[in-house]
């Protein structure tokens, strides 16, 4: 049987994250009239449903993964805007890069990135992903890992 833990040796990440937690905003963009403030930091729930729906086209599965960076109503007011599948494929590269490290990636780049993986997936036979996986988006590089 172990003895009791002194309350002194007892790892306090409530404390350590408050210090570590200063508030501090990333990049923002700009959509169908509307600005976003991406987080500094990809949020634990993006990460865990990029996981889960990584090969779904189900848009409930993509409105959840969408909420924890731009909100409840996003995907909603793109489409509702226009927004294409290519659209929004760029617009979700270029925020997971630019939410780790804001500057690191312009949207002509995105544009060109997304591109090329089309133009990937084209010649390895499959045409029927229309778009990046959110895998893909979440480690910033739009490319399958």
């Amino acid at each position: 049987m172990t003895e009791p833990h002194n309350r002194d040796q007892v790892a306090d990440f409530d404390a350590f994250f408050a210090e570590q937690n200063e508030v501090r905003f990333g990049a923002t963009l700009r959509l169908y009239g509307r600005e976003y403030v991406l987080p500094t930091s990809l949020p634990l729930l993006f990460t865990l449903q990029m996981e889960r729906v990584q090969n779904s086209s189900d848009p409930d599965d993509i409105r959840r993964l969408l909420a924890s960076l731009f909100g409840p109503r996003a995907l909603d007011e793109w489409a509702e805007n226009g927004m294409s599948d290519r659209q929004l494929g760029v617009v979700l590269l270029w925020s997971a890069a630019n939410a780790r490290e804001p500057g690191c990636l312009s949207i002509a780049e995105a544009v060109e990135l997304y591109d090329e993986q089309e133009a990937g997936r084209e010649e390895e036979g499959e045409e029927g992903k229309e778009r990046p996986t959110p895998k893909a988006i979440a480690n910033g590089s739009g490319r399958q890992s």
